[in-house]
């Protein structure tokens, strides 16, 4: 049941008949408090700080929600000229194009304004529940052709989670600074005397507004109160245009939502099931995490690290330390996909930055919001004349012949399949009316680049860059691939050390095992050796004597190493297989089998392939192609023709084996058939991200590509 008018703290009322309501445009959290405060409180009528002229266009963009918009007024001329330089100087420059002669300075000077339709935008939160509680509207900001914003830094808006409205604004009060040009100031005083005309129609009106604007408001309500102030009729409107609806391109949407298109449409989602959605905010988060690591390993599958709980726990840790470093309780963008970047690697966060950007919402939920909001009956579009057909003002189809439609730009995001199917702006289709935003700016369906200046302004952003390589297109992919040449291949240096860097350390570790075969335990005298042995000390501990370890080095030599990261492994996803012999003396030579390079182009002229095994021989000798050797003709599995060709070509007796698990029974008994012991190396006994960025092999298209392949090989 909704509560009187009475239980409004007073910091809030501007008189018996008025509240208003101070919010932080663009915040998720200020949006659910919005809902709140209209849902608690009685109200005959709700105010918000926009002009009249947008009242139409933004409350039938609203009807449209979850699908965003934005509604857009042009600057309108501020003279009109009859005067005609083309004509006047016709053919006195000889071929100099008349165009040049147009004079559009005084409009390119002006930016155009605009509101977002943002289901996280407190203004537009408060125009939905008002619509579907039925209240009146009253759009009470005054026409300004020539918009100035109003903003400035403000407190993270989680507070108000804790910490009543009121209280909040209270304490931002000292820190807002009166305006300092006429435009603001006259809005300030227009709004105030718009508030006392509608407390004389309506019993309680309700003002949504920035928290900027609330002290102004107040002393200009104060001074006409008082008699001071200005009456409604003084005030001059300027002159402007009929705004404009536009669909916004999806990719772009990072520049219209006030918190990051992810956690929008967890709202969205909260809001349609009916979930408690008051810490969304901050659990939303965690499910960018969830959803990220979920594309990740769709993508990169068996060669994907793990992420597990522990790592991801470590990496909502980081983010919140990071945040406390910039004073903030809720993470941005840049914060999120630094600390992940850090945590689990490049790709995991590039990932993370592609989710966060993404409007996920099913297309059914389009659909019937669409439907919603258009009450007509569905018409064949064979009895809709053709000219008609291509209207710019008809709103964008939604239905499923969209997919089959010719002229729509496949999404290179992914999980594209949960954006609806919107006209891409670079399309050809007439009517298409996709606006792409960027930084104060917007491209319009026709091409025309125009700035930007938000009705709505929130606290000011500050723009950072990402050390992340893009991924490449499809287009550069085919591209490259086209201009391959199979005659000219060379692996890429830095990965050669770094993988003999860990054959190195496999060797050793298999050493350490073979020598811990050998070790004994002996009566302490002058040494301790190789340290104490607990377990014997204890066992002759009546014996009053220390026993100390001794293992003694261990004898063989390893000049064979294995390597199985993918066991077993499936021949249809490891068709590259082949031999390479070692480009220096500290190289060993390679055989291995992995993923086609072929099919995945990072760079011109650069391949990756993913290791499923490799065998390594140090040092090198030159060896028949293993793969082609009729020698090993009897092995079955790929795994088995490596460790029967690293026992054939082996000198020594033992072999060390990098695997995930022991080698089985069949294993052992193949290398029985040469005299050979395999020693297992746990592949556990290494970090999981330096084998996963191990297992990746580019191959490269000339010694020549080696001057710029760093800037195109990603880590893992």
């Amino acid at each position: 049941m909704n509560r009187g008018p009475t239980d409004v703290p007073p910091l809030l009322r501007l008189d018996d008949h008025t509240t208003i309501l101070p919010i932080i445009h663009g915040s998720g959290q200020f949006a659910w408090l919005t809902r709140r405060f209209l849902l608690e409180h009685r109200f005959d009528c709700v105010a918000v700080s926009l002009p009249e002229s947008f009242q139409e266009s933004v409350e039938q963009a609203v009807l449209d929600l979850p699908k965003p918009s934005i509604v857009i007024q042009k600057p309108a001329p501020t003279f009109e000229s009859t005067y005609d330089a083309s004509a006047e100087f016709q053919g006195s420059y000889g071929d100099t194009d008349p165009d040049d002669f147009d004079d559009d300075d005084g409009l390119d000077e002006i930016a155009s304004s605009f509101v977002p339709i943002d289901p996280c935008q407190g203004v537009i939160m408060a125009i939905r529940a008002a619509m579907g509680e039925h209240i009146p509207r009253a759009f009470i900001d005054l026409e300004t052709n020539h918009f100035q914003p109003f903003s400035t830094v403000m407190p993270d808006p989680y507070a108000v989670r804790h910490v009543h409205c009121e209280k909040f604004a209270a304490a931002v009060l000292p820190s807002i600074p009166r305006p300092s040009d006429d435009q603001t100031r006259e809005r300030m005083a227009y709004m105030a005397a718009r508030l006392v005309r509608l407390s004389q129609t309506y019993d309680q009106t309700l003002l949504v507004t920035s928290v900027l604007d609330w002290p102004w408001i107040r002393e200009a309500h104060r001074l006409l109160r008082e008699g001071k102030g200005r009456d409604v009729d003084s005030f001059e409107h300027d002159n402007v245009s009929v705004p404009q609806t536009y669909s916004v391109d999806p990719k772009t949407l990072l520049f219209l939502f006030g918190e990051l298109p992810f956690i929008t449409a967890l709202y969205e989602r909260a809001r349609r099931e009916l979930e408690e959605d008051a810490n969304l905010q901050i659990d939303g988060v965690k499910e960018l995490l969830i959803a990220a690591k979920q594309s990740y390993m769709n993508e990169f599958k068996n060669r994907a690290r793990r992420v597990t709980p522990l790592l991801l726990s470590k990496c909502l840790k980081y983010i919140r330390n990071l945040s406390l470093v910039h004073r903030r309780m809720t993470p941005d963008m840049v914060t999120i996909v630094t600390a992940c970047q850090q945590i689990l690697g490049d790709q995991y966060a590039l990932h993370v930055a592609e989710t966060a950007s993404q409007y996920r919402l099913e297309r059914s939920v389009y659909t019937s919001g669409l439907e919603k909001a258009d009450h007509r009956p569905e018409t064949d579009s064979s009895d809709i004349p053709l000219h008609e057909q291509f209207d710019e003002n008809s709103p964008p189809s939604f239905d499923d012949d969209a997919k089959e439609n010719p002229f729509n730009k496949e999404s290179s995001l992914h999980g594209a399949d949960d954006f609806p199917d919107w006209p891409s702006p670079e399309s050809d289709l007439p009517g298409t009316d996709d606006v792409t935003l960027g930084i104060d700016q917007g491209r319009l369906p026709d091409g025309e680049i125009v700035s930007l200046v938000s009705r709505l302004p929130g606290p000011p952003l500050t723009w950072q860059t990402l050390s992340l390589q893009r991924r490449p297109t499809k287009d550069e992919r085919t591209r490259w691939e086209y201009g391959w040449n199979p005659y000219s291949q060379c692996s890429y240096p830095p990965e050669d050390e770094r993988i003999e860097m860990l054959r190195n350390r496999v060797c050793e570790r298999a050493q350490a095992i073979m020598g811990q075969d050998l070790a004994r335990t002996e009566k302490f005298t002058t040494s301790v050796k190789d340290g104490i042995d607990i377990r014997d000390t204890l066992r002759h501990w009546y014996e009053k004597q220390i026993y100390v370890r001794v293992i003694p080095p261990s004898r063989g030599k390893l000049d064979a190493c294995l390597m199985l990261f993918d066991s077993p492994a499936d021949p249809r996803d490891y068709p590259w297989r082949t031999t390479w012999f070692a480009e220096h003396e500290w190289e060993s030579t390679l055989a291995f089998f992995a993923s086609d390079f072929t099919k995945e182009m990072v760079g011109p002229g650069i391949g990756m392939g993913t290791y499923g095994g490799a065998m390594f021989l140090y040092p090198p000798v030159p060896i028949p192609d293993i793969w082609m050797d009729r020698r090993l003709n009897f092995t079955e599995t790929l795994e088995e023709r490596l460790i029967a060709a690293a026992c054939l070509h082996s000198r020594g007796r033992q072999i060390a084996l990098m695997s995930s698990l022991p080698p089985g029974a069949g294993w052992r008994r193949l290398a029985r058939r040469f005299k050979k012991q395999l020693v297992h190396v746990p592949m556990t006994s290494f970090s999981d991200e330096e084998v996963q960025q191990l297992r990746m092999v580019h191959v490269l298209n000339g010694s020549e590509v080696r001057s710029y392949a760093a800037e195109f090989i990603r880590k893992a």
